[in-house]
């Protein structure tokens, strides 16, 4: 297949060539992605796959990995732009599509560069440890996180290496390097327990344009009292409840921080919601028990959806004129490990469950909570949970997740 990709190469290098090639990459790149979206995983078919999709980055022509990289962001990152709807700021929803789709055209053009196969494959590594724009959901290693290849840094090396090397072997010898493949398989899962506790996850379906509504709120109150009320009936240790399933500053609403301490001394709650002290708002968990209760601030924000990850003199303008000051939010300095019934867990809000960050210091449990209702309808959930996988995968984590809309689960 290299082989013919060369004198592809040197034969066909043309528009209507570099734009069919470039797609089929880009499709390649991302078939894992839709196929989990349907709920199809085979790790036969990923494996393929990803190293066909990796080895056309490294031997397509120039014009055609400018194709491939627009159409991944397309493919991958299309919905985006649909949080902003939610800011007042909705026309923007195509625009930021676009954007996305030039930041990766961008983002894969530096292997477009060069026509030598092994300083693409050093520049393909290199670019596996960079995040535009403080973004980091484009791991290309990711790609094998349901396949028969490893998905450490050694294993994505290796695999450059093998695939780069065929362009440089003698004919007689050429596809030898793919030996280097059988260093890279992964057949045997890392070990991850399950938390010695019984943990309900709960998923709910609130809107995002309903969410935040006053006539909603008592609903949303109603919903979330016969959960917990439930999740004791059933016996379990912990319930735990999405992002903001709380849609409101906790510390000022006295009456359900009284009621949910007094359930805690049956049942353990984990539940997001909002603060707000010396006059700064914060995203945030509370973790209730015995009657007490602790809060976990988020650390890793979401660029542009809760800070604007600019200069500071263009900050406060793009803040103020296109999100009203909505992102604005303030971190805490370390990730926050809740003790509950004398087990550790490791919080993670949303964004922060597919940071390096969170499982980092040999976190073992996690308990993820998310709000997915922002990028309805797309394949969001999914890509979040392939990313929570492949950091799960790595460090050998387990990962209890609730969220709104889709997402929740134990991940694996």
């Amino acid at each position: 297949m290299i082989e013919k990709l060369n004198k592809l190469r040197e034969k066909r290098d043309g528009k209507p060539f570099d734009l069919a090639i470039g797609i089929t990459t880009a499709l390649l790149f991302s078939a894992f992605l839709y196929l989990e979206n349907f709920g199809i995983t085979l790790k036969f078919l990923n494996t393929l796959f990803g190293l066909l999709a990796i080895a056309l980055l490294l031997y397509i022509p120039k014009r055609a990995v400018l194709v491939a990289g627009f159409f991944i962001g397309l493919l991958w990152f299309y919905w985006i732009g649909y949080s902003f709807e939610y800011n007042g700021v909705g026309y923007l929803t195509p625009l930021v599509t676009f954007g996305f789709a030039v930041i990766y055209m961008l983002f894969f053009g530096v292997l477009a560069l060069t026509k030598h196969i092994w300083l693409r494959a050093v520049l393909l590594f290199g670019l596996s440890f960079f995040e535009p724009m403080d973004f980091n959901w484009l791991q290309p290693e990711i790609l094998f996180v349901d396949s028969y290849i490893g998905i450490q840094k050694l294993d994505f090396a290796l695999l450059l290496l093998s695939l780069s090397l065929v362009a440089y072997t003698p004919k007689s010898y050429r596809y030898a390097p793919l030996a280097l493949l059988f260093l890279t398989l992964s057949f045997t899962p890392p070990l991850q327990k399950d938390a010695p506790l019984k943990i309900k996850l709960i998923a709910t379906d609130i809107k995002q344009e309903k969410k935040w509504q006053q006539e909603s709120l008592q609903p949303t109150l109603q919903l979330i009292f016969g959960e917990i009320n439930k999740a004791i009936d059933e016996g379990y240790d912990i319930v735990v409840l999405p992002e903001s399933v709380f849609p409101f500053y906790m510390n000022k609403a006295p009456t359900v921080l009284v009621k949910l301490q007094e359930l805690s001394h049956e049942i353990s709650i984990v539940a997001g919601t909002l603060l707000r002290e010396d006059e700064q708002h914060y995203n945030v968990t509370y973790m209730f028990e015995n009657g007490e209760y602790q809060i976990a601030k988020k650390m890793i924000l979401v660029p542009f959806g809760e800070y604007i990850p600019l200069p500071s003199f263009a900050k406060g303008f793009v803040n103020e004129f296109f999100f009203g000051g909505a992102s604005d939010f303030k971190t805490a300095d370390k990730p926050t490990d809740f003790i509950i019934k004398g087990v550790k867990f490791r919080n993670a809000i949303c964004y922060e469950a597919t940071c390096k960050e969170i499982y980092e210091d040999g976190a073992q449990y996690v308990l993820a909570t998310s709000n997915n209702a922002w990028f309805y309808p797309s394949i969001e959930p999914t890509l979040q949970k392939l990313l929570i996988r492949f950091y799960a995968r790595k460090n050998g984590t387990t990962v209890y997740h609730a969220a709104n809309w889709k997402g929740s689960g134990v991940v694996k």
